[in-house]
């Protein structure tokens, strides 16, 4: 892949953005990088890969159906 392609290429596309997780969750993140001899940041983007499809069945807070009180209530699986 030359340049050119690889900045039009969305999966690599390295924009940084600020996330903020309540302290307690932040150190089990951490811990786990550590664990894997991981990213924090490879974490959370396997987490989020795992946990998308279960996501979005949550409703939109714009859907006039339900409300995220009423989102599904599943087992972890970690």
């Amino acid at each position: 892949m030359t340049k050119v392609e690889l900045k039009n290429d969305p999966k690599s596309d390295k924009r940084k953005q600020s996330v903020y997780f309540p302290v307690d969750m932040l150190d089990e993140i951490q811990k786990e990088a550590l664990r894997q001899d991981r990213t924090v940041s490879w974490i959370v983007q396997r987490a989020w890969k795992i946990a998308r499809d279960e996501i979005l069945l949550y409703p939109s807070i714009n859907d006039p159906s339900g409300d995220e009180a009423s989102a599904p209530v599943t087992e972890e699986k970690f």
